[in-house]
């Protein structure tokens, strides 16, 4: 179930132990029941009613502030999801403390990092974004001080390695004299910022600005808002 994409594996065991799943029609409630790869899996409406009422909210993430889980004297971003901060159109749904209930990152940013933030309680959006088969692609723009010949920016696209293991190919260009473009498909931890030292460059300010489909657009600095039915990654 959870790899494909029905839910995460601990909501397939509470689905299953509920009654709440179909495999080729027939109603199963015992966990670790085995299915044939081909089977037709259907969640029952109850199942589908939960999942739809788990919250996926995008943060404006500001500096000085950690995406996961914050050591001592660090704020986690998630302190930023109330009411003051919400974004808010005629249609947005109404902030309520549940939002908050099992709400997680899906991704880091790092603390001197700005830019989108995904924090979800729903474990289908974060396998999509974390998962092993992850394949959604991530842009920062990003400011840098140095040199940077035509060798290491074909470097920074494809070539460099950290912590001795390749990194995957990436997409890396120029838009203006000191602002580089990144496209990544890995996280691996300060990532830009190591591929850039090692071409000889310092980061100066790191933004992310797209996860998949989705836009950070003109969400303000600190602020957040639900991702909307129409939206997906």
């Amino acid at each position: 179930m959870a790899e494909r994409g029905l839910c995460s594996r601990r909501n397939a065991d509470e689905y299953i132990a509920r009654g709440w799943v179909f495999v080729d029609g027939r109603r199963v409630s015992e966990l670790g029941t085995r299915a044939d790869p081909g089977a037709v899996i259907v969640l029952d409406k109850e199942a589908q009613a939960q999942q739809q009422s788990r919250m996926t909210i995008l943060l404006h993430k500001p500096m000085g502030y950690v995406s996961g889980q914050p050591e001592p004297g660090f704020t986690p971003a998630v302190t930023l999801v109330q009411p003051e901060n919400q974004r808010c159109t005629p249609d947005t749904p109404v902030f309520h403390p549940s939002c908050l209930k099992g709400l997680a990152p899906a991704g880091r940013l790092d603390i001197d990092s700005t830019g989108l933030l995904v924090l979800t309680q729903d474990g289908r959006v974060a396998r999509q974004l974390i998962g092993q088969e992850s394949c959604i692609d991530k842009e920062y723009l990003v400011r840098v001080e140095g040199e940077l010949d035509d060798k290491g920016l074909a470097l920074l696209n494809h070539g460099l390695s950290l912590d001795d293991r390749q990194l995957k190919p990436a997409k890396v260009e120029w838009l203006n004299d000191d602002q580089l473009r990144f496209v990544l498909r890995e996280g691996r931890k300060r990532q830009i910022r190591r591929m850039c030292e090692l071409v000889g460059l310092r980061v100066c300010g790191l933004k992310r600005v797209r996860i998949g489909a989705v836009r950070l657009a003109d969400l303000p600095l600190g602020q957040w808002r639900f991702l909307r039915p129409d939206e997906a990654f």
